[in-house]
């Protein structure tokens, strides 16, 4: 058995865990604002991550719209924000 750092133990065991995805949830929505603006994390109620998939909800029909047209660039925001490719998907609800 070989010897790991606590911080590799960690990371071994959140790559392998369900609690992955609520962590990230949670690091994106502390800088969500920073990555999209006041005016998009004004109007965003929840963000989660199953998978390889963000989800966004929102009631606002035209930020809707304008956050399908941006997948790409959130994939990209979100991703260098966890310093990992972790999210290939975005779905907007």
């Amino acid at each position: 058995m070989g010897e790991y750092s606590l911080g590799d133990a960690m990371k071994k065991f959140l790559n392998q865990s369900q609690l992955k995805g609520s962590i990230q949830a949670l690091q994106i929505e502390e800088v969500w604002e920073q990555i999209m603006g006041k005016t998009v994390a004004r109007y965003t109620d929840k963000i989660q991550i199953h998978g390889q998939t963000l989800y966004i909800n929102t009631t606002v029909a035209p930020l809707r719209q304008e956050l399908l047209y941006q997948k790409e660039k959130i994939i990209a925001r979100v991703n260098e924000a966890l310093g990992e490719k972790s999210i290939r998907e975005v779905v907007i609800k």
